[in-house]
């Protein structure tokens, strides 16, 4: 492993061992040099690929012909940000571990560990790479739709961004408030990077789109109400795993009638969204081309809200977090044609007319039967009296 420059007399040691540490003379002719060489090793735990979370442990050795100094370290990140180590040492100083932070996805990148002593003076920086496998998009994402639209989920993953060299599996499920968790599909990432998806659910519609090598992506074409709820995708790693939540949240509009509006009615307009409201989100009722009259707003937490309407227009309802609209849907309320709402005067009245004359009919038909029977009971009565008192009169 070592070799010798004939022209510099320069010594060369290749691949570095704790062993090869010591001093090192050269004699050439009567002069004599003799250098001290310390050598240092800096291993990371699980080989310096991480989920986030973790906390890497770096074991840092050393080793000298005179006695070992006590070394002061410091470690930074690949953004240059100081990162202050929990140390442990052995008395002999020979042995260094250092317990650094939770890792989160962007810490990806090359770590530096300095070294430093006054006494032998040391300076040594040693670098060593810092793989975090996860999601570009950790926390909780929140995804609005409304019904009937198309959306796509998208998990975003950085394996081919940091040359992820390792296979891993994964899900893609999905569930609703104290429901039972549904998978949807199955994906597994080879050691070259290549990405392999399949379908796990048969009763819920979605389609796959383009693949993606970074990507992990659904695609609802229609929007059902019911498809609100989380999506969670998950990777596993070596049977650690970490996970990536996506909450769709769904809104509807629907009308109590359903057609144009006559003249002089009145329609209830329903907004509604299928998940609770933080306290800074609203619901927002209002008519285009309206005055601050057509404007209602839902009280905090509601997820309902419904606006009575008489007159003809388009109406849109909003979902409004932080005085920013997240999404809207609208409703148009058709007015019905004159001659629509003459039919319907004149079939209200017709009916009004109708019910009137069945009531008179009934009333009179009912006072007939009464006198009907009425006469009868005295017929009875007169037949009757007329038998009890029956006499017979003989002529002389």
């Amino acid at each position: 492993r070592s070799e010798i420059d004939p022209h510099s007399r320069h010594l060369t040691v290749s691949d570095l061992k704790l062993s090869d540490a010591g001093i090192y003379t050269c004699e050439y002719g009567s002069r004599t040099v003799s250098i001290s060489l310390h050598v240092f090793k800096l291993t990371i735990s699980l080989d310096g690929h991480f989920l986030p979370n973790d906390v890497p442990e770096l074991t840092l050795m050393q080793s000298a012909s005179h006695p070992l100094p006590d070394l002061s370290i410091a470690v930074f990140t690949s953004n240059s940000n100081t990162v202050i180590p929990e140390v442990l040492q052995d008395k002999t100083h020979q042995k260094y571990i250092l317990k650094l932070k939770k890792l989160k996805v962007m810490d990806n990148g090359r770590w530096m560990c300095h070294v430093h002593s006054d006494s032998p003076l040391i300076n040594q920086s040693i670098p060593f790479d810092v793989k975090v496998l996860g999601f570009q998009n950790p926390d909780l994402q929140k995804k609005y739709a409304a019904v009937d639209s198309p959306v796509v989920l998208t998990w975003h993953l950085n394996f081919q961004k940091i040359r992820w060299k390792e296979g891993f599996t994964g899900q893609l499920s999905w569930k609703q408030e104290n429901a039972t968790t549904h998978e949807l599909l199955d994906f597994n990432v080879t050691a070259q990077g290549n990405k392999h998806e399949t379908r796990k659910s048969r009763h819920f519609w979605f389609e796959i789109p383009e693949k993606r090598p970074d990507n992990i992506e659904v695609k609802l074409p229609k929007v059902h109400f019911s498809h609100s709820g989380r999506y969670q995708c998950q990777l596993v790693y070596k049977r650690r795993r970490v996970q990536s939540e996506i909450e769709l949240v769904v809104m509807k509009v629907s009308a109590n009638h359903v057609g144009p509006l006559p003249r002089g009615a009145q329609v209830t307009l329903t907004c509604q969204v299928s998940s609770p409201l933080p306290p800074n989100a609203h619901l927002l009722w209002e008519r285009v081309n309206g005055t601050q009259m057509d404007i209602k707003k839902s009280k905090q937490h509601e997820v309902k809200l419904e606006v009575n309407v008489s007159a003809a227009g388009l109406w849109n309802c909003h979902l409004v977090e932080d005085n920013d609209r997240k999404i809207s849907s609208d409703y148009l309320v058709e007015e019905a044609p004159v001659w629509i709402s003459y039919v319907v005067i004149g079939a209200s009245i017709g009916g009004s007319v109708l019910m009137f004359g069945l009531a008179c009919l009934c009333i009179i038909s009912g006072v007939n039967r009464q006198r009907r029977r009425q006469r009868a009971k005295r017929m009875a009565r007169a037949r009757q009296y007329l038998l009890e008192n029956k006499t017979c009169q003989c002529q002389q």
